[in-house]
């Protein structure tokens, strides 16, 4: 299908200001606890060449072997060098080719759909803050859809490179994150209920005898296990992450019920993209287009109008769409991110409300008030809260799409410890001891990964030696000041100073405390003294 030049411009609008809302200022959000952890694993692939699959935790490896990209292009090799900018590039990258990938449905549901498509994907707020987060739900969400598309197009066309190229996609949803499975499910499922849907015209099993070569689709398959052997393998070096791939989930599916902190009712989801609050100076809300792919879905049961769409595509869309929703809903594990893959779904979804809409009103004033309330209160509305999320309330409660982050007073926190650097003997190698329990200390492994001498511990350890600087979560302290000050033999003990000068959070209601010997505290105050003035100088006493 030609594409008209005002669809085309469009669709490159969509795509620079894709660009606009994800690119600018990534280092000025903190790294969130689960940044970090994934940042900090791919230090060592950086700096060792060593990537091993982790079936309990960290999620596949795609994100870390994309990002190994994105440092040699840099010319970073020194994991302490490595930036949140070379990190979150290409959680980015993946979220601006996702705006242009939705052309690889056109011919399926038609030019302007798609352009809405790309431009709700473009300034859709979750997807905003989610491409500027160094997580591996941005990679996701593309490959699915690469999977989709892809596969329309091998449908369309019936060439193997299409097979091969939908084969690659859902070999890299394997590798990317163990929640491929829900999409693949949710896919396979689809495409029985739409076969079902369309019983009276042909049977399934004609259906998939006209569409599919079993030779085409054999090379996709061999195509999926190859490209996610690849990865899990990291490159053959480690053949048993293979396996491991496989026998994950077992651990996923415990996780998904039993852990405690991320349950959340059925309708955290949708509560999360209808969210108005009427009483706060900023809302936060994507029911524009929640509400357009409620009517999407509609025209996709109804088939109404005839003729716009290719209903089996749209069918499978919506079914797709609401079964991803469904099982999301239904799992009690959850967390803001997860919702993307449905997100998307019903921004496709979306983009056919917005044609089925333009279709149905005819008269002038309809369409003024149609487009008024799409342009105002859609494109305007969505494009300010992107801004608005992701370059000032990035870190703030009050954003929906912060969820137990990192606040900034981390920055305070790193700033002090390298002052400390500076003024003392041993600079980065000086010893930190950090006392969290349950290991809740991150991101601060990323922040202080240049110090060489630093040790991380879940509770106080009144064997070890007391390190010239200490933090520790408030509630320790009883613990570590009976260490610092009952036990040592006279003689041994050592005079500390509060660390900050005023009340520090790691995260919300989350404090954090730091000491520091005297005799350091003693070097930073003399090297922070103001200097006297002229007068002063050369005064005699």
């Amino acid at each position: 299908m030609k594409l008209p030049q005002k669809c085309w411009l469009i669709i490159m609008a969509a795509v620079l200001v894709a660009a606009a809302l994800r690119l600018p200022r990534l280092a000025d959000r903190p790294m969130h606890t689960d940044e970090a952890v994934h940042a900090v694993k791919f230090g060592r692939l950086l700096e060792e060449g060593l990537y091993e699959y982790d079936p309990h935790e960290y999620h596949g490896p795609t994100l870390n072997f994309f990002t190994l990209v994105a440092a040699r292009l840099t010319g970073k090799a020194d994991f302490a060098r490595i930036s949140e900018v070379t990190m979150r590039i290409v959680p980015a990258v993946f979220g601006i080719a996702l705006v242009a990938m939705s052309l690889l449905l056109i011919d399926g549901l038609g030019k302007y759909t798609v352009a809405a498509i790309a431009v709700l994907t473009a300034i859709s707020p979750a997807f905003v803050f989610y491409s500027r987060y160094y997580i591996q739900e941005m990679l996701l969400v593309f490959f699915t859809f690469g999977v989709i598309g892809c596969g329309w197009r091998y449908v369309q066309t019936k060439k193997l490179l299409w097979a091969v190229l939908t084969g690659l996609c859902a070999g890299l949803m394997h590798a990317t994150k163990e929640t491929c499975i829900i999409a693949f499910g949710s896919m396979l499922l689809a495409i029985v209920f739409t076969m079902l849907v369309r019983r009276s015209e042909t049977g399934p099993i004609e259906t998939i005898k006209k569409n599919i070569n079993p030779w085409h689709a054999a090379a996709a398959l061999t195509a999926a296990i190859a490209i996610s052997a690849l990865f899990f393998s990291s490159f053959f070096t480690d053949p048993k992450g293979i396996l491991d791939s496989v026998m994950c989930y077992g651990n996923y599916f415990s996780r998904a019920g039993t852990n405690r902190v991320h349950i959340h009712p059925w309708y955290y989801y949708l509560d999360l993209l209808t969210h108005i609050e009427f009483f706060e100076k900023l809302t936060w809300n994507e029911d524009l287009i929640v509400v357009l792919a409620a009517v999407g879905f509609i025209a996709a049961i109804l088939r109404r109008p005839k003729g716009l769409f290719n209903s089996s595509l749209l069918t499978f869309i919506a079914f797709y769409t609401f079964l991803m929703t469904a099982i999301y809903s239904a799992i009690p594990y959850k967390t803001p991110w997860c919702m993307l893959g449905f997100l998307h779904g019903m921004i496709l979804l979306a983009g056919v409300g917005v044609v089925v809409l333009a279709k149905t009103v005819v008269a002038r004033w309809e369409k003024l008030i149609l487009w008024s309330v799409l342009i105002v209160f859609g494109a305007l509305s969505l494009a300010g809260q992107s801004l608005a999320g992701s370059f000032f309330y990035y870190a703030k409660p009050s954003n929906p799409y912060v969820y137990a982050h990192t606040g900034n007073d981390i920055f305070n926190i790193v700033d002090r410890i390298e002052q400390i650097a500076d003024v003392h003997p041993q600079a980065h190698d000086i010893y930190i001891e950090v006392i969290c329990p349950e290991e809740d200390y991150w991101p601060l492994p990323w922040y202080l990964r240049s110090f060489s001498h630093i040790g991380y511990r879940s509770k106080v350890d009144p064997t070890a030696p007391a390190a010239p600087v200490i933090i520790a979560l408030a509630d320790v302290q009883p613990e570590l000041l009976s260490r610092l000050y009952e036990l040592p033999p006279p003689g041994e003990k050592h005079l500390y100073m509060p660390l900050f000068d005023s009340y520090t959070e790691l995260r919300p209601q989350v404090e954090l405390r730091g000491y520091i010997i005297k005799d350091v505290a003693d070097l930073l105050d003399r090297q922070t003294d103001p200097p006297l003035p002229e007068s002063l100088i050369g005064a005699q006493p």
